[in-house]
């Protein structure tokens, strides 16, 4: 089986909920040591990679706004629930010998560089790890579309969503014992089918821009690995 990685510079959205395992809120430290190991094994076969992470395992926008705060006010605190995240996911990372940089879309000189796209790129070139923090920067615009935006930035050959569910269906598999799953899919079939994969600017942005996704598993050791290696894990979602 080979081991040459397929994909030379990737980004992974991870969820916050990834991160708080079985333990419903925060951070569970046995959950994010375990991404961190997930992510070492792509940095040792010379893969540079990015991250974006969510920030619903701590505080949810949209959730927010839903019970009367104000939409501004409530995706400020869930960008700033992201960096707290890629605060811990960092120094997880670095726990494992791997060097490190938290770049945010807010300004917080204190805890993290700014985002930079030519610095990113010289800190991906030098070997290092980039997570991107605070999503846009700006209100109304999801992690999802973040991860697609800074994709394209920093010219990702591919953007991997690792989530809880190990693939794209039809309808929710968590409800529908029937549902059926994807391999591979067009992002215009997302868009007709009205397919819960990301929200319709990333999917559209990644569309208009021929960025590939690859949908899967984060808890099935390995399948960031086999990802990278062009194995067949999960949903394939591409242009036609």
């Amino acid at each position: 089986m080979t081991t040459t990685p397929k994909y030379s510079r990737v980004l992974i959205k991870l969820s916050g909920e990834a991160l708080m395992g079985n333990q419903g809120f925060g951070i569970m430290p046995e959950m994010i040591a375990y991404v961190a190991q997930e992510i070492k094994k792509v940095h040792e076969l010379g893969v540079e990679v990015t991250i974006v992470v969510g920030g619903g395992n701590i505080f949810r926008g949209v959730a927010g706004s839903s019970a009367g705060m104000d939409r501004t006010s409530a995706d400020n605190m869930g960008m700033l629930a992201t960096v707290i995240n890629s605060l811990a996911l960092c120094d997880a990372l670095e726990k494992y010998d791997m060097p490190t940089r938290v770049q945010t879309a807010i300004a917080m000189n204190k805890i993290a560089e700014p985002f930079i796209r030519r610095k990113a790129i010289r800190h991906l070139e030098k070997g290092r790890i980039v997570i991107f923090a605070a999503g846009t920067g700006n209100p109304y615009f999801t992690t999802d579309t973040a991860a697609v935006l800074r994709a394209h930035e920093i010219k990702a050959e591919i953007l991997f969503k690792a989530t809880k569910v190990d693939g794209v269906y039809d309808k929710d598999p968590a409800i529908h014992d029937d549902a059926v799953k994807f391999e591979s899919l067009s992002y215009m079939k997302v868009i007709e089918k009205q397919l819960h994969v990301m929200d319709m600017t990333a999917i559209s942005l990644a569309m208009e821009n021929d960025l590939p996704l690859k949908v899967f598993d984060l808890h099935a050791a390995d399948n960031i690995y086999k990802a990278v290696l062009g194995q067949d894990v999960g949903t394939q979602i591409y242009n036609n």
